[in-house]
């Protein structure tokens, strides 16, 4: 995966780490901008209340009330916590013009967000975010 520019990430480990604390399908989104196959993820249809962390870092990233049902198949929020919880930058992988997401935190890939969709949602956007890249923990 390319390095962001012009930012450091505040957890920093060599591949041989990420490997070590990932299993192999999450070392191959987080670390490797891999999608996990929709439908497949366990918090695709999830509706949990609760706070939705980075699983590489634990890094703070979506809140509960903030996802949405999109039907795309993977989980979809309208907006990621405030601040620098996530930084966007563009992907033209694939041969398409993206945007990726990635956590702020550690630089590791969550997944896409997406503009002018015409979903009923405040900020018209819907970050499309892999299960797989979260660890939601619920509210008490």
């Amino acid at each position: 995966m390319e390095p962001v520019v012009g930012a450091t990430p505040k957890v920093v480990r060599s591949e041989e780490e990420w490997r070590a604390q990932l299993n192999p399908a999450e070392f191959a989104v987080l670390r490797q901008a891999g999608t996990e196959r929709p439908w497949t993820g366990e918090y695709t249809e999830t509706k949990t209340e609760g706070l939705y962390e980075c699983r590489a870092c634990g890094a703070e990233l979506f809140r509960s009330d903030t996802k949405f049902d999109s039907h795309c198949g993977w989980p979809s929020f309208f907006s990621p916590l405030a601040g620098d919880a996530v930084i966007l930058r563009e992907d033209r992988a694939l041969g398409m013009k993206r945007v990726e997401v990635l956590c702020a935190t550690c630089h590791s890939h969550l997944g896409h967000v997406f503009e002018g969709e015409g979903y009923p949602t405040p900020t018209d956007q819907r970050y499309c975010i892999n299960s797989i890249s979260l660890k939601l923990v619920p509210s008490e």
